[in-house]
């Protein structure tokens, strides 16, 4: 369905075809019908379909030709990162039509909290904010929120995932009890689906693509010994020199900086950044990855959702991610909009047990690569271990003699514990 079949604004359509967009992803042809009802919306959808123009479309649809200054749209977010993303993509939808927009985030200056402030309680058509700062302003008691109608929380189950369902409640208690709610997740947790029942009211259900990878993703694993990784990513990289946006995630700061100093002293121009960098140095490293005078960006999970850069063309999981959802999270940053990217994962023996929930939960197998020549071999696949049928409770207790027995303890019977044994 093209946009200017959606009842959008003439200014809206011209902003979009000025952007080079003219179709629909399913997320928005479903979504914006329903938001420009009023209707209250739980969405479902993968990362790189298109999410956050599904619900500011509609809502700067609706915002087209107010008057007054009053906060209309609040929308929260897990991350710094994806607040200010998203301003951005409402600053260049909105470009032919007047509408104001401010993101709330932490790790600014005191410049920073003042514009927060102003913006807050002086009022702008939309804030996008991350809960924990948005609720040190609520605190301070210079919000106001009286005349808010839109409620979106993007990346909901991540910020519940994060620990925020408390200062989420305490947010929502501010707002007037008549408002437009709409949630937008990439998967159906059960916690989800209770937060969706105590804030939504006769909602619209939209689920699509859950949890799988964009077609488009071309899934690789590397099975080796951690002392082989960076190696690996010299390899892959040498082979693949036209490749200009490449990220690689880690599941620990620490490793961030090792990586990038390794990558950078074998000729291979890399940054990194996780939350331990300062607000605007982040941005700074984040500029110059989108503009592509970085080729290689290093990342905790912190960047694995919400962040669209285009034409990445490549994502490599140095570490298994914890969870098989931030597989999808993290191998999304590539091979968005109908595009191709690769996607590599380099898997010791104590991962493998995760690669086969990511498996499962992506419905397919990913291809173990051999080593690159002059490699020393690496771990060997193991299957998931089949379970012993004969292995069930039967409900029965078992009891133990006193004195010497077949296990040879002295004590009423019962069985001592034993050291383990020392390996190898």
């Amino acid at each position: 369905m093209k946009f200017t079949e959606l009842n959008l604004n003439d200014e809206l359509v011209s902003a979009l075809d000025y952007m080079g967009f003219e179709t629909a992803t399913p997320i928005q042809e479903q979504a914006i019908p329903l938001i420009l009802e009023n209707k209250d919306v739980l969405a479902c959808a993968q990362t790189g379909t298109g999410k956050t123009a599904a619900f500011v479309l509609p809502i700067l649809n609706k915002l087209v030709g107010k008057q007054d200054t009053n906060i209309d749209t609040l929308i929260i977010v897990p991350t710094r990162e994806l607040a200010v993303q998203i301003e951005q993509q409402i600053q260049g939808l909105s470009y032919f039509i007047s509408v104001g927009s401010k993101a709330i985030y932490g790790g600014g200056d005191g410049a920073d909290w003042s514009e927060q402030k102003e913006a807050l309680s002086k009022g702008t058509d939309i804030i996008v904010a991350t809960p924990g700062k948005l609720l040190s302003h609520l605190k301070m008691g210079h919000v106001n929120f009286k005349h808010v109608k839109h409620l979106v929380l993007d990346e909901a189950d991540r910020m519940l995932d994060m620990g925020f369902i408390d200062d989420l409640k305490s947010i929502i208690s501010y707002l007037p009890k008549k408002h437009q709610t709409l949630m937008f997740s990439a998967t159906m947790a059960k916690s989800l689906m209770g937060l969706a029942t105590r804030i939504l009211n006769d909602h619209t259900e939209i689920r699509l693509g859950i949890a799988k990878p964009a077609e488009g993703v071309d899934h690789k694993i590397y099975l080796v010994h951690d002392n082989q990784k960076l190696d690996i990513l010299k390899h892959i990289f040498a082979d693949r020199k036209d490749y200009d946006s490449i990220i690689i995630f880690t599941s620990s700061k620490s490793k961030v900086s090792e990586i990038v100093k390794s990558l950078n002293q074998n000729g291979f121009k890399a940054k990194g950044i996780s939350s331990n960098l300062e607000q605007d140095k982040r941005e700074e490293v984040l500029r110059g990855f989108r503009s592509k005078r970085i080729r290689i960006l290093v990342a905790t999970d912190v960047m694995s959702r919400g962040i669209d850069i285009k034409e990445i063309n490549m994502v490599i999981n140095y570490d298994v991610p914890h969870d098989a959802a931030d597989y999808v999270h993290r191998v999304g940053r590539t091979a968005r909009a109908n595009t191709k990217g690769e996607a590599f994962t380099l898997v010791n023996e104590k991962d493998m047990f995760r690669v086969r929930n990511i498996e499962k939960l992506i419905e397919n197998s990913i291809p173990k690569l051999e080593l690159p020549e002059g490699f020393a071999p690496g771990p060997e696949w193991k299957e998931a271990p089949a379970r012993s049928k004969n292995k069930r409770y039967s409900g029965k207790k078992k009891f133990y003699k006193k004195g010497k027995s077949g296990n040879g303890n002295k004590d009423g019977g019962k069985p001592k514990a034993q050291s383990p044994k020392k390996e190898g």
